[in-house]
């Protein structure tokens, strides 16, 4: 796959889990394509993956399920 940034022929394909908004908002899309590219390093979604992400957003009640998740602080040591 060529590389909208770069032009060159490395991209890949991988599939991402993100997490949009928190607290009782929040919403995690499991198994987004992100086009990843070794060649210049760069990540990005497609519009079409920008948008549909954008409408699991707005139907989110339609799409997502109840799930118990733990969640942990990033914290460091100075």
């Amino acid at each position: 796959m060529k590389c909208s940034l770069c032009r060159k022929n490395n991209a890949r394909v991988r599939r991402v889990t993100r997490s949009y908004s928190k607290g009782e908002n929040l919403l995690v899309i499991e198994n987004i394509p992100i086009v990843s590219c070794p060649a210049c390093g760069e990540s990005y979604f497609t519009a079409d993956t920008l948008h549909e992400i954008e409408r699991i957003k707005l139907h989110r009640k339609d799409f997502a399920d109840q799930r118990c998740v733990s969640v942990a602080g990033f914290a460091r040591s100075a």
